[in-house]
């Protein structure tokens, strides 16, 4: 057992990386696998990983760039729904404005209307009133004389009608 731990020519077998006799192949071959290495990367990999960082450069800025017409379109559209909004309602203040004035108009119609029909129905009312007013004086005047004449021929006197009637009309003007 002991044979195995050692080589052939009695030599003690360790790392083969650490055995001085082969570093010049050890850094032959280093010396390749990153030429190697080196071309990969800078003829595959590299320019792969470049474009597409320049691919989301483009896109991030194109994005930018559309972000930033979309809200300069949001504000023209935020200004022309406010300038809508104002323009309806001045027209609305318009149109209530214009109602307002044409109620008032077939108001003030209405009442000159009413005004003339109270004014004929307030000058027929005085008529009746003064017809019957003359209705009643005339009445008055009768039930007087009537009266009048009654009471002289109770009394025992006798009156004429003409008599009766001068006193009577003498005593209702006062």
């Amino acid at each position: 057992m002991a044979t195995e731990a050692h080589g052939e020519a009695g030599q003690a077998v360790g790392m083969p990386q650490l055995d001085f006799s082969t570093w010049p192949n050890q850094i032959f071959w280093l010396l390749v696998t990153l030429v190697v290495i080196y071309f990969v990367l800078s003829k595959i990999a590299l320019p792969r990983i470049g474009a597409v960082l320049a691919d989301r450069k483009s896109t991030i800025t194109n994005d930018l760039a559309a972000a930033e017409e979309l809200k300069q379109k949001a504000v023209a559209a935020e200004k022309a729904y406010n300038d809508a909004l104002a323009n309806a309602r001045t027209e609305a203040a318009k149109i209530v404005a214009q109602a307002k004035a044409e109620i008032q108009k077939d108001l003030d119609a209405a009442t000159a209307k009413a005004d003339v029909e109270i004014a004929a129905k307030a000058a027929e009312s005085e008529k009746s009133i003064a017809e019957i007013r003359d209705g009643a004086a005339a009445a008055v005047s009768e039930v007087a004389k009537d009266v009048a004449a009654e009471l002289v021929a109770a009394l025992g006197g006798a009156a004429d009608a003409k008599t009766v009637t001068a006193a009577v009309t003498a005593r209702l003007k006062g």
